[in-house]
């Protein structure tokens, strides 16, 4: 008997969905969503497109298991936090390499999303990809709050713009380290988890000293902006 043969009753309930979400990330990212029929697919998978069908009611909702799969990692990273009271700023570099490592391993899909979004994409499509990020992005959120109500972070910050931050300076990392790895100043192309950890503490400890932030500024005013011109 060769391996597939010894090994095929494993082939039916979860082994079949890893396969069919595999087969479908690989085909998604190599044509794009429209130009990776479902035949392919189950081709593919090594399996018959009823059975696509039997685990998944149509292409757009294999689609939302697809982008599910692909950032699984960072989605149990992100509720590993919410489920305990440690530091957040150390959750948050925990996050910050989670995150930039999953873009990466899924880097042909990642470039598929991000085509997708700068291009015309189609609304149902849109719809799908909002919900899947947008429900990691408010566990974010949240996590965040709970470190300005516990008093580690500043209380007067927009948690979702923090976020925002966190997951763009990983975004533009997987887009731009072509461009800027051939910097002499930069140290950190070849090491995610360096950049990870400088973008992090950049964010948290930001890049003036406590005196610079002491000093006046020419105008008279403390180097932060004051209540009255943050409502302004």
């Amino acid at each position: 008997m060769t391996p597939e043969t010894i090994s095929s009753p494993a082939r039916t309930g979860s082994d079949t969905i890893a396969r069919i979400l595999a087969a479908a990330e690989a085909l998604f990212a190599e044509h794009g969503f429209d130009a990776a029929p479902m035949s392919a697919i189950a081709e593919r998978a090594g399996v018959s497109k009823a059975n696509i069908f039997h685990h998944f009611s149509s292409k757009n909702a294999l689609y939302r298991a697809v982008l599910r799969h692909a950032i699984r990692e960072v989605t149990r990273q992100l509720k590993h936090m919410s489920s305990h009271s440690g530091a957040v700023s150390a959750d948050l570099a925990q996050f910050a390499r989670g995150h930039l490592s999953s873009i990466l391993e899924h880097d042909q899909f990642a470039r598929l999303m991000l085509r997708e979004i700068l291009s015309d994409m189609p609304q149902e499509r849109l719809k799908i990809a909002q919900q899947v990020f947008g429900e990691n992005f408010s566990e974010l959120v949240t996590i965040l709050r709970r470190g300005q109500e516990s008093g580690e972070l500043r209380a007067d910050v927009d948690p979702a713009m923090v976020a925002i931050m966190l997951v763009g300076a990983d975004v533009f990392f997987f887009q731009a380290n072509k461009v800027f790895r051939h910097f002499p100043e930069v140290n950190f192309a070849d090491d995610p988890a360096l950049y990870s950890h400088q973008a992090v503490d950049i964010l948290l400890r930001g890049i003036l000293t406590p005196a610079a932030v002491k000093t006046p500024t020419r105008a008279g005013n403390s180097g932060t902006p004051s209540s009255a011109q943050h409502k302004e």
